[in-house]
């Protein structure tokens, strides 16, 4: 029987595997985009009801590709993103094969490449393009047991307040995730609290430029200013609501319960860790210095930006911040549901190569892989800070794409 070959194999069509194919034909180099549900699929249906991009339209796209009904300062929704993607695929003639899932990669015996086992057979590929992007499989720490009496999902799962069982709800992370679904259900009547580690808060807009300008003109995207980050610290930006900074202590202003880091489990009552306060002023840290960098950087340019001195006003501490909650009686407070935004971790149980360190994660340069042939992109910190991000997989695709010619022209040469 004779298998399928192809030069460059990419897994994945989200916004990582689009980028990847426009720069693989740019450069003429055959290859195939498999697919296991449809193009963009995390857009279409594993986020909840109404979720924005976190970045402004003229921001979170492709260079190639606009956004024609949106403003370039809103915050597209989901259903708009997830066409975005399915436009450009169209645009660039993606050749995505949708409905196959790749369920293993192995390298060849005495040849190049890799048998690639698929939901729809085998094929063969002189290379292979992990572009699974960074959330894979839900991450859930094991505090509350299965039998606590509570409904528990991951925030992937969550669509909409009306959706979840009656009670007041926990929502566990302050990233992105955890403070838009909390603010959701307070405004939707529940009784919200939420749970809340190490964050990283920047303004959401500071003297009429949004965070993702002044990221760039900082050179925060590509880490050259900025001091080494910490490792599992929430990105707590959004552009929920039409795009506002990120403010716990209003959170708690308007009626949500802020918690230090859930901790520990003891016959239904939650251990709260005695961190709120710390959490907060180093949130409120990371903050101030963003607006210090572009007051020093309007000042040094000259350009012209109106000044926005309410900007540097720290909101008052609300009740719970002054009296902290240390434990939490699941039963006593109500709850019936429990929301872990607490991210996602990796799963390339599929990519049997030597491209992992001991503990499963990628060993890679630049999504480079240490298995020659394999390449890994999507993924946070890939090359920079914007890497898992829309526009900046698609610079990491180019550098990438650019990679396998030159292993295509090394493979070529023939001695004359």
């Amino acid at each position: 029987m004779t298998r399928e070959r192809i030069d460059t194999l990419v897994v994945g069509a989200g916004q990582a595997g689009i980028a990847m194919s426009e720069h693989l034909s740019e450069m003429q180099i055959p290859h195939l985009v498999f697919e296991r549900d449809r193009v963009a699929e995390a857009w279409h249906s594993k986020r909840w009801d109404s979720l924005v991009a976190n970045g402004p339209a003229w921001h979170d796209r492709f260079p190639n590709l606009a956004f024609d009904d949106v403003h370039p300062d809103a915050f597209p929704p989901k259903a708009r993103m997830a066409r975005y993607f399915e436009d450009y695929a169209r645009m660039i003639d993606a050749p995505i094969r949708t409905g196959v899932e790749v369920t293993r990669v192995r390298r060849c015996d005495g040849r190049p490449g890799f048998r690639v086992e698929t939901s729809a057979g085998e094929i063969e590929a002189q290379r292979v393009v992990a572009a699974t992007g960074p959330f894979q499989v839900p991450s859930i720490p094991a505090i509350v047991p299965d039998g606590a009496g509570v409904t528990q999902l991951h925030s992937s799962s969550y669509r909409s307040p009306e959706a979840l069982p009656e009670g007041a709800v926990l929502v566990v992370g302050g990233g992105a995730s955890g403070c838009q679904i909390a603010e959701e259900l307070c405004l939707a009547g529940r009784e919200v609290y939420l749970s809340i580690g190490e964050h990283y808060r920047p303004p959401r807009a500071y003297r009429e430029r949004d965070y993702v300008w002044w990221l760039g003109v900082l050179g925060k995207w590509d880490e050259i200013t900025t001091t080494p980050k910490k490792k599992h610290v929430a990105f707590a930006v959004s552009g929920y609501d039409g795009g506002r900074t990120v403010d716990f202590r209003r959170l708690g202003h308007m009626g949500i319960t802020v918690l230090g880091m859930t901790e520990g489990w003891d016959e239904g009552v939650l251990r709260i860790a005695d961190d709120l306060g710390r959490n907060l002023q180093e949130g409120d840290r990371a903050y101030l210095e963003v607006l210090r960098e572009a007051d020093d950087y309007v000042a040094r340019t000259g350009i012209d930006l109106p000044p926005e001195p309410a900007a540097w006003e720290i909101t008052p501490d609300p009740d719970c911040v002054t009296t902290p909650i240390r434990q939490l009686d699941l039963a006593q407070a109500g709850i019936g549901t429990i929301i872990w935004a607490t991210g996602f971790r990796f799963d390339f149980g599929w990519l049997q190569v030597g491209a992992f360190h001991e503990d499963g994660t990628p060993w890679h340069k630049r999504g480079i892989s240490a298995e020659p042939g394999i390449y890994f992109l999507g993924l946070p910190d890939l090359t920079n800070r914007a890497s898992s991000f829309i526009y900046g997989c698609w610079y990491d695709a180019k550098y990438i794409a650019t990679h396998i010619g030159v292993q295509r022209n090394y493979q070529a040469y023939e001695k004359s």
